[in-house]
């Protein structure tokens, strides 16, 4: 569910002020992987009162005022120039517009434990397109046997050996699409705004204002205004924007300025955990065996895709 876009690979260091007393950062991971791991549980919800496009329309409107409104006390501005703006129109369609909108429709015919998993399939996704689309990201025989691995534990949440029966394909595929999108947006934004300037809440505040327009312009051309306004699932959209958006980024990206990205987007590794027992406990969904273990055998591939060989040490005379 990662929204943010960085614009460098390396964080910046501030300039030395006062400290501030903040929540220890292991707290702050805890409220990060409970967050987005119940965002799939408040799409369910969502759904249930509104049409899917209507859901993220009002996930990104609420998502968005959070981010203005931390903008507006740090006084920060939006980015500047045609470039960076055309850039992050795109970002905001592949961070943004594009799987938030599909995992919505996904949950209209799958339950939101296994959309959960299928948004475990993103570093997959990335470790594939990387070998391809990255030259300077070369495959070690340890990150390949966890890109099979990792498809592999797809196969067994899906029970392919029963010709995956009882699974709706439309729905699944549209899940596992939007993980596809946030490694293909990745992608793009490490190819085009690293080293931008900006900060990161300067350039993720664009990118989801640009995403609630983009919603805004799509939505009325497939949606009708609702008849009645169902309070539950609107309570739902508007905790999925606020705390699965909003407050969700701001939380990743403090993690990422103070314990740096790796360990940060450890929190991967949790969201299919968190959704599958939030699907279960409260929402009732039906849980078979191979449900479990292959979402852990795709936990070990992902991990296993993000394993850096160590640097060769030169041997000096």
């Amino acid at each position: 569910m990662s929204t943010v876009t960085t614009s460098s690979g390396r964080v910046a260091t501030a300039p030395s002020a006062p400290p501030r007393r903040r929540f220890d950062w292991r707290l702050r991971f805890a409220a990060l992987s409970l967050i987005w791991g119940f965002s799939f549980l408040l799409i369910k919800v969502g759904t249930e009162g509104y049409a899917p496009f209507q859901v993220t329309l009002g996930r990104l409107v609420f998502g968005t005022a959070v981010l203005a409104a931390a903008m507006a006390v740090r006084r920060e501005r939006l980015p500047r120039g045609a470039r960076t703006w055309g850039h992050l129109a795109v970002a905001a369609f592949l961070l943004n517009a594009l799987p938030f909108s599909l995992f919505a429709y996904a949950e209209l015919t799958i339950p939101s434990t296994l959309a959960g998993i299928c948004n475990a399939t993103s570093p997959l996704w990335g470790m594939a397109l990387s070998l391809i689309a990255l030259s300077e990201d070369r495959p070690t025989r340890v990150r390949v046997a966890g890109l099979g691995l990792g498809f592999l534990g797809v196969l067994t949440v899906l029970g392919a050996w029963q010709g995956f029966h009882g699974l709706d394909a439309t729905g699944t595929a549209l899940a596992l699409l939007a993980s596809l999108s946030y490694s293909v947006g990745w992608i793009y934004v490490r190819r085009t705004l690293a080293g931008t300037g900006h900060s990161h809440l300067s350039m993720t505040g664009a990118q989801l204002l640009f995403a609630t327009v983009q919603l805004a312009v799509v939505t009325p051309l497939f949606t009708s205004l609702p008849t009645r306004v169902s309070v539950v699932p609107l309570l739902a959209i508007a905790a999925l924007g606020a705390l699965g958006t909003g407050l969700a980024v701001l939380l990743q990206y403090g993690l990422v300025a103070e314990v740096g990205p790796t360990t940060a987007q450890m929190v991967t590794y949790f969201i299919p955990v968190i959704a599958t027992a939030a699907g279960v406990a409260l929402l009732g969904e039906e849980l078979a065996w191979s449900t479990p273990l292959g979402a852990v055998i795709v936990l070990t591939g992902a991990a296993l895709t993000q394993v850096r060989p160590k640097p060769h040490k030169v041997a000096r005379p």
